[in-house]
């Protein structure tokens, strides 16, 4: 009998050595994220180590999230980890991908393989769909297909399915080897061959060759033979295969829209408006399915999956039924309504010539505009001379009939005339995302079919952010008179003269980076504060004329900094030094600058010991001129860390008095956040920045009854229905009803910012008024509540989610978090409407 393994076992498996073993919890979750985590107690945090993060820091919050299993590879403290198990290892990857070989091996149940360059997810997710009916089928989460995401996706088998399908992804040599030990398929799908994640590969051949590293071991193998260098491979490969006996258990299913002797012979493909019918000829049969799509890409993937039903011994006759009711995967190439009845075609996955063939060719389809546009990114993935690259797609374009091209990259940049050859083609150049972004308002897109491809490095969301058309049905409503009453509230407490900047950094806390700043200017606001650059640009663009301070420069973005006149925070030797060498070049002189001291933050800023150093930089330095000097207060808030405040406010006096005395001008000084101006009044110097006290949260509390909350989240029903008692509710039955109960569907999730941790009745929401405690787990765009009570609820109602009458301060307390966090969490996909009192 398949069990789930206890700490023991899974040491056996990964060969790792156990540093601590005080429980038997037989482990249910893998966990490599500590915010990600359904069920602590049962959880194994894997504590892995990768390019950007360790997750070895993040053992502590692990365990005080309830989790008590823990794979490591670095030694840990064990003594304060009371009832915890530890195992250690070499590799915690390795590790992880031995352990979920080791929990695959029990079981015994057909497993497809999938592999490709494009269609794996598509085709997965199809199989899904069109098997578990007839089936008991795990599949692979989303595009869980790497070194990582494969292990995760294997240890969802669950003792009761009866089928699984992965899909496996690799970018380099070796990798499929790894993959195949944990999947272990015993029939594959190899969907296509392409130029997709070419750059770790010699040639073509060596990455099929590398793909079909996962097909070792099958017992049959689905692939199209129309693919000439796949197909060579392939009946190699075949050749080569042998069992202990010296026999060769693989067997081919083939299919073709040429070759009559495959197995699955294609004899015509037929499309009308939003169907395809496809015609075959199977064991000298003629059969035939029809598929609620028209593109080339939907008719390859779809019948992969014919084959495999078909190889698995369904009846043609169901097979038949159930394509027709296949659904989109919204994935990668997805169609969207965007902005002036244009219609937008999202395909920012691949970029290579396979998947733009495939793109057009879904982009031609589209009917209802005359007029077609293609914003292309550079090609990163295919190894040939750029120059015979862009020839092909100039005229693969001009051939298609393409009225309109915009492209991004340098590589489009220099080779633009290859484009302007043609001439019907109408083409603009960036050398950027971020230049067309900043021409983007230049440009006019009306009543057109877009098709946005890019590489990932391009960023192209930000570009299909501003193209799609945003319909949600929450709601983040801001009340600017509140956040005027609010802003007053605070410079009433402050000596005359004294400045305020105002911070808008992270989309203003989640309330609209644009809105609120053109407030703030009318307001008469000093100063403003962005986060990083580009903020501070999207204000530029919008309108606003105010000096703006950026906190966090990157010093490649100062140049851009200076062209749209924003004032950089200067905060170590180095970034002074870049600046300056940076406003030379440009022949700037005298520009703003802020210095920021560290005073015992100790995140950003200068030290007491590096103020000579930076003295002497800024002594005759004809390019910078320093327009304030502050510091950033750790603990302002707490009236038992006030020693220590005081402590910051004596550095900050001796650093700065040490910093004016050489300075020619008078810099502004400014140290106090907004819980610092209510508790610290001495400390308000010449300017203060005010925060979350802006949007109506006092975290020193004095001030909270004067403040009004600005926003309010709300939703609405989507569905009421009454379920019976002993029944759940949402994924993993945690909403267990021990009643009747009429459970309201609210068109709400984690995806809008609604923490997960607010699910199975740790929180409510307001109906009507009334309290609704949420059932069961927070799902990704929806959640339940509770409508027993509150008879006259039905569908369409609105729900208020949190607002005046339901604080923030309130639901951050349930989510054990703080307000800043849930504010700035809230999605930029819930549309953001402004009131404003007349």
């Amino acid at each position: 009998m398949i069990q789930r393994p206890q700490a023991e076992l899974l040491r056996k498996w990964c060969n790792g050595t156990m540093l601590l073993q005080e429980n038997n919890i037989a482990i249910e979750e893998l966990v490599i994220d500590t915010r990600k985590v359904a069920e602590p107690e049962r959880a194994l945090f894997i504590a892995l180590k990768t390019a950007r993060r360790d997750g070895h820091g993040f053992i502590q919050q692990a365990y005080e999230k309830g989790i008590r299993n823990f794979l490591v590879s670095a030694d840990a403290d064990i003594a304060q980890y009371a009832g915890a198990n530890f195992i250690q290892v070499k590799d915690t990857l390795t590790a992880l991908q031995q352990i979920a070989t080791g929990y695959r091996k029990q079981f015994d149940i057909p497993v497809i393989g999938i592999t490709g360059s494009n269609g794996k997810t598509v085709v997965k997710e199809w199989l899904y769909q069109l098997l578990q009916e007839s089936y008991n089928t795990v599949r692979s989460p989303k595009s869980y297909n790497s070194q990582i995401g494969v292990p995760l996706s294997v240890w969802l088998l669950e003792p009761e399915q009866q089928l699984a399908i992965f899909e496996a992804g690799i970018s380099q040599p070796d990798e499929m080897q790894r993959l195949e030990k944990i999947i272990q398929p015993t029939i594959g799908v190899f969907t296509n061959i392409g130029e997709a994640h070419s750059e770790g590969f010699l040639n073509m051949r060596q990455k099929i060759n590398e793909k079909l590293g996962l097909f070792r071991h099958v017992l049959q193998l689905v692939y199209c033979i129309d693919y000439p260098e796949l197909n060579e491979v392939v009946v190699h490969y075949k050749s080569n295969v042998r069992n202990h006996d010296g026999e060769q258990p693989l067997k081919l299913f083939t299919w073709s829209h040429k070759n009559e002797d495959a197995d699955l012979y294609i004899a015509n493909v037929a499309g009308t408006l939003g169907k395809t019918t496809i015609e075959a000829v199977y064991l000298q049969q003629p059969i035939s399915i029809t598929i609620p799509f028209n593109d080339a890409a939907s008719v390859e993937n779809a019948i992969h999956c014919w084959a495999v039903m078909l190889l698995l011994g369904l009846q043609q006759t169901v097979i038949s039924e159930r394509m027709l009711r296949l659904q989109p995967v919204s994935m990668r190439l997805e169609l969207r309504h965007g902005i002036n009845d244009c219609t937008i075609i999202n395909d920012t996955y691949n970029s290579d010539m396979t998947s733009l063939l495939i793109a057009l060719d879904y982009l031609e389809q589209q009917k209802q505009h005359q007029q077609r546009t293609v914003i292309l990114s550079d090609l990163l993935q295919i190894a040939r001379p750029d120059a015979e690259l862009y020839e092909e797609v100039a005229e693969l374009l001009s051939r298609m009939n393409i009225q309109r091209f915009i492209g991004i990259g340098p590589a489009l940049y220099k080779h633009k005339a290859l484009f302007r050859q043609h001439k019907k083609l109408r083409s603009i150049f960036f050398k950027s995302t971020d230049d067309f972004l900043k021409k983007f308002h230049l440009i006019t897109f009306d009543n057109e079919a877009i098709l946005l491809k890019g590489a990932r490095v391009f960023t192209f969301e930000k570009i299909d952010m501003l193209l799609e058309q945003q319909i949600h049905q929450t709601v983040l409503s801001i009340n600017l008179s509140s956040l005027t009453h609010n802003l007053n509230v605070f410079r009433s407490k402050l000596k005359p003269g004294v400045k305020v900047m105002a911070m808008v950094k992270a989309f203003s806390y989640g309330s609209g980076s644009y809105e609120i700043a053109h407030l703030l200017q009318y307001a008469g606001v000093d100063y403003l504060s962005v986060a990083y650059t580009d903020e501070g640009i999207t204000l530029r663009r919008a309108g606003i004329t105010m000096p703006i301070m950026v906190m966090s420069p990157d010093a490649t973005s100062f140049d851009r900094m200076i062209a749209w006149k924003l004032e950089p925070e200067i905060y170590n030797v180095r970034s002074l030094e870049l600046f300056t060498n940076i406003a030379q070049t440009l022949q700037v002189k005298n520009y703003p600058i802020h210095i920021k001291l560290d005073t015992g933050m100790h995140r950003l800023g200068f030290m007491p010991h590096e103020l000579e150093a930076l003295m002497e930089h800024c002594d005759n330095n004809p390019h910078i001129q320093i327009a304030s000097v502050f510091s950033h207060l750790a603990a302002s808030e707490d009236p038992s860390l006030d020693h220590f405040t005081a402590h910051q406010k004596e550095q900050f006096e001796q650093m700065s008095h040490a910093l004016l005395m050489r300075l020619p001008n008078k810099p502004l000084r400014h140290l106090c956040n907004s819980a610092a101006i209510a508790r610290h009044p001495d400390m308000h110097y010449d300017m203060v920045r005010l925060g979350l006290g802006l949007y109506g949260i006092d975290g020193s509390s004095i001030l909270q009854k004067e403040l009004r909350q600005i926003s309010t989240l709300k939703t609405t029903i989507a569905q009421i229905k009454t379920i019976p008692a002993g029944e759940t509710v949402g994924y993993g039955r945690k909403g267990m009803v021990d009643k009747e109960t009429r459970i309201a569907t609210i068109n709400i999730g984690y995806a809008d910012g609604y923490p997960r941790a607010l699910g199975n009745g740790k929180a409510h929401v307001l109906v009507h008024g009334k309290q609704a405690k949420l059932v069961g787990v927070v799902c990704m765009d929806l959640c339940m509540i509770d409508v027993t009570d509150i008879p006259d609820a039905k569908e369409g109602d609105e729900v208020i989610v949190f607002g005046p009458q339901l604080p923030l301060t309130k639901l951050s307390e349930w989510a054990d978090t703080i307000p800043y966090e849930m504010m700035t969490g809230i999605s930029q996909r819930v549309k953001r409407v402004y009131e404003n009192e007349v």
